[in-house]
């Protein structure tokens, strides 16, 4: 009798990750358009299309007025380009991109258009891949179905997970490669073979033509070899030689021997344009305070589970985070007194070695790398990994406290993912979050047939916001994009002028014509010209 209502208890559990890992699928296609298109994002279609910015910036800050929708020529194709083209642009221009993703984009591209759904289509099918693979790492760590299941239902429906598997950007084939590359190292420790340690150093160079941080999961792994001195075990049933220390440490340099290779090519480029790579991240290395520091780190690692967006300030964003937090520790100790040491080693070296990499820099000598959250992806994989095992072992007890926790898990990701899907903006847009008030705004002025000007912006980056709201701007908005010295002469005569994140050098132009300005979105996002005494 128990081990039939065993049996129907766990066939309930696998029923509703099912139902779980169904839904999370679902919520990464729902809405594709809906939200701004995030200043990252246009780089992304820019850079695949063939453009660089210099050259679009040169041809768009001329003086003159053009229609807003004619910005997105930028996110087609730009014709007469080739795969050099967008090769090229990331090379003089953003280096520390690796160029995989931005390939696999123009492909697609080509097949499927530049729309905002094409876009993000392909980052939210290339996150699928993570879910399978996921399952199979965590049979490889634990030997559980009932914990890969676990596992992989806890990334199907996270909410960072979901937010940016619908992001045109990286960071969902991110998440697949370091699961990828796990699971390739695990298996070829428990079986040194060099068909596994070639995989396996193939995984290790997608991973880095696909972002840099994804060496902050390689030198993880790295420690993990260095660190477990016991071999990794084969599974039930199956008799696998164990690896010894040389065979293990040969094909471990093999593998990186052979990433490093293939990667090589954009070593060179790393090099060359060292200088470019340092001056487009000096944003990363702003000084922040720790309390800072420490609410960026409780919001990012508690958004695999919770994602309710009250305000970096609000005070309940943090404390409906304490449980999560709780939750997250307690995994850690558990899958530490409960494993074997090449589990929990290969765990904690996940999570905290790239953690520590980027938080150590930011405590010791001032930056903020640890605090974006997107950063951190090489840690994820190994908290959701250690929340699912104790939630999988805490389950077969019985106990009502493990169905609560499981429900509390579930309850708030699901409700997290729903509000995120169906909102036009999240605090991971960054720049472009007030993208979409900023264009109901000048929308609501469109009777007025207004015009929209503004210049490249202090720190360069109004290119990329402007190209962003085009998505969203009535046709008959008609936009000024400002060569430097300013000069409003053509349109002074203009009725209705609106100006976006006017730069300093604007601001002093109107100033110096007795003009002024009124704020019409805060914070500065959003000003109305007023010439009249």
């Amino acid at each position: 009798m128990k081990n039939y209502a065993k049996r129907t208890a766990s066939a309930r559990l696998r029923m509703l990750l099912t139902i779980v890992i169904i839904l999370g699928i679902a919520l990464r296609f729902i809405n594709l358009d809906r939200k701004v298109y995030w200043h990252d994002e246009v780089y992304t279609s820019m850079r695949a299309a063939g453009f660089t910015r210099g050259a679009i910036d040169q041809e768009l800050f001329q003086n003159k007025i053009i229609p807003a929708p004619s910005l997105q020529k930028f996110q087609q194709i730009k014709p007469g380009s080739t795969v050099a083209d967008t090769i090229n642009s990331l090379k003089v221009e953003d280096p520390q991109h690796p160029p995989l993703y931005f390939l696999m984009a123009r492909f697609w591209m080509q097949i499927f258009g530049g729309s905002l759904t094409a876009s993000r289509l392909l980052p939210a099918l290339l996150s699928l891949f993570s879910l399978p693979l996921m399952y199979k790492l965590a049979i490889e760590l634990f030997d559980s179905q009932r914990v890969a299941w676990m596992a992989t239902a806890l990334l199907a429906i996270s909410p960072f997970d979901i937010l940016f598997a619908q992001t045109a950007r990286q960071y969902g084939l991110l998440t697949t490669l370091i699961i990828g590359s796990s699971l390739s190292l695990l298996r070829s420790l428990r079986h040194s073979h060099w068909k596994n340690w070639a995989v396996y150093g193939i995984s290790v160079a997608l991973g880095l033509y696909t972002h840099p941080f994804f060496a902050l999961t390689l030198i993880g792994q790295g420690v993990f070899v260095i660190l477990n001195k016991q071999p990794v075990k084969p599974h039930k049933g199956n008799v696998v030689p164990r690896v010894q220390g040389v065979n293990r440490w040969l094909g471990f340099a093999s593998a990186i021997a052979l990433a490093l290779l293939l990667y090589a090519p954009w070593i060179q480029v790393l090099y060359t344009n060292a200088q470019r790579a340092a001056d487009t991240t000096d944003w990363a290395r702003i000084p922040q305070p720790f309390s800072y520091l420490a609410k960026l780190w409780t919001l990012s690692f508690t958004s695999l589970f919770i994602d309710l967006d009250f305000g970096f300030d609000n005070s309940w964003n943090f404390l409906l985070r304490i449980p999560f937090i709780i939750l997250i520790l307690s995994a850690f100790y558990f899958v530490y007194r409960r494993t074997s040491q090449h589990v929990w080693l290969f765990i904690l070296t996940s999570v905290f070695v790239p953690f520590l990499l980027l938080a150590l820099p930011d405590l010791l000598i001032g930056g903020k790398r640890s605090a974006v959250s997107r950063y951190l992806i090489s840690c994820y994989p190994g908290i959701q990994l250690a929340v699912a095992y104790l939630l999988a072992i805490g389950l077969t007890t019985g106990k009502v406290f493990w169905r609560s926790a499981l429900a509390l898990v579930l309850t708030a990701s699901v409700i997290s993912c729903g509000t995120s899907v169906l909102a036009e903006t999240w605090w991971n847009k960054d720049l472009s979050y007030d993208n979409a008030t900023v264009s109901r705004l000048v929308n609501a002025e469109a009777a007025k047939n207004p015009v929209l000007a503004s210049d490249i912006g202090d720190d360069f980056t109004n290119t990329g916001d402007l190209i962003s709201l085009s998505y969203r701007l009535k046709d008959n908005v008609r936009l000024f994009l400002m060569s430097r010295p300013t000069n409003f002469d053509a349109i002074a005569q203009e009725p209705e002028v609106l100006l976006f994140r006017p730069s300093n050098a604007m601001r002093e132009a109107i100033a110096q014509k007795g003009w002024r300005l009124q704020e019409v979105s805060a914070p500065g996002r959003l000003w109305r010209l007023i010439r009249s005494a």
